[in-house]
């Protein structure tokens, strides 16, 4: 059963055309943190859950404070009860489109034909992990297929590690990094190119041995991972680490004029984002984004922090509306 689906509500238990302070787009760490502030500050909210958070495939999640070593369904399943206790709303589903009303506030169409309308919205969707083409690593992603060494390093520590390289530059920084785990890293090149001098005389120095040619796929049983190579070499490993491409989920953002752009570190193009500024604001007024989705490279919690904070900044604008319109409200009852 999928345990993060389970305990959802469904459209059966929405309201058709129903009205909130702000819909929250997207149910992990940064959409859930975001709406239980909002709750919490009295605010009508609904979390639009389509179920399919990023860290779905692994295990667990890790330097979590209080939370170590929680699976992402059990955090996200309390998430969502601690958001209904305060009244918030969960709703399963995805959204296909949001627009702008009439009188300034926003449509969120849902694919199921469900539509709700928002004072302002929260996009917490995050992004989509692209693995190199190679066979092998797709099935294998979020256990023997690992890319971050803070989430994972901790649980293939000593063992055989092996990284699969796609820009040399990130590749070398993998290899190094994956060493302060395991004394048996293997940087497997393919043809990302060749390290020069610099480059080489570090590898060396901290044993980490290079294997050239061409990975043409990964196999072996859970736990087990093999590297094959064109020219028939088998590598055994205990984990294969790879450098995702991270595309964001904003699909849905596009009819308010909100595109992803190209995030650069380095020189390499890593993958895209929604730009906000440090509260999540972004370009479109009402529109805010956190989590994965605005800052694809952060983990759990720093992702669970900013849906907080855009939460805040949201509170805050909504009561300087309702201030400025109370404030009209007496002056116009005055004149009167």
């Amino acid at each position: 059963m999928d345990t993060h689906n389970s305990s959802i509500t469904g459209h059966a238990d929405a309201d058709q055309d129903a009205r909130y302070d702000v819909v929250v787009v997207g149910g992990a760490a940064a959409g859930l943190s975001g709406a239980l502030t909002l709750a919490r500050a009295r605010r009508r909210v609904a979390v639009i859950d389509a179920g399919a958070p990023r860290n779905a495939a692994a295990g667990h999640v890790h330097s979590y404070l209080g939370r170590e070593g929680s699976t992402p369904a059990d955090l996200y399943a309390d998430g969502r009860e601690e958001v209904r206790g305060y009244g918030g709303t969960v709703l399963a589903g995805s959204v296909e489109d949001i627009s702008r009303t009439e009188d300034g506030r926003f449509s969120v169409q849902l694919a199921d034909g469900r539509q709700l309308r928002a004072r302002k919205i929260l996009a917490a969707t995050g992004v989509t992990d692209e693995l190199p083409p190679v066979p092998g690593l797709v099935e294998r992603w979020g256990r023997d297929v690992l890319h971050c060494p803070f989430c994972h390093g901790w649980e293939v520590r000593d063992e055989p590690i092996g990284i699969l390289a796609v820009d040399l530059g990130a590749a070398m920084h993998q290899a190094l990094l994956w060493r302060q785990w395991s004394d048996d890293v293997v940087l497997f090149l393919g043809d990302a190119g060749e390290p020069d001098a610099a480059q080489a005389a570090k590898l060396g120095a901290r044993g980490i041995r290079v294997v050239r040619g061409q990975v043409t796929a990964v196999e072996g049983a859970p736990g087990a991972p093999v590297v094959l190579m064109a020219d028939g070499e088998r590598v055994q490993r205990r984990a294969v680490v790879v450098l995702t491409r991270l595309q964001a989920r904003a699909g849905y953002l596009a009819g308010l004029g909100l595109q992803p752009v190209d995030q650069v570190a380095n020189g390499l193009n890593f993958g895209t984002a929604v730009p906000a500024g440090p509260t999540g604001a972004t370009s479109v007024p009402g529109v805010y984004a956190a989590g994965n989705l605005a800052a694809p490279m952060i983990q759990v919690l720093p992702a669970a922090a900013a849906g907080l904070a855009a939460a805040a900044a949201i509170t805050a604008e909504l009561m300087m509306e309702e201030v400025d319109a109370a404030v009209a409200g007496a002056a116009a009852a005055a004149a009167g």
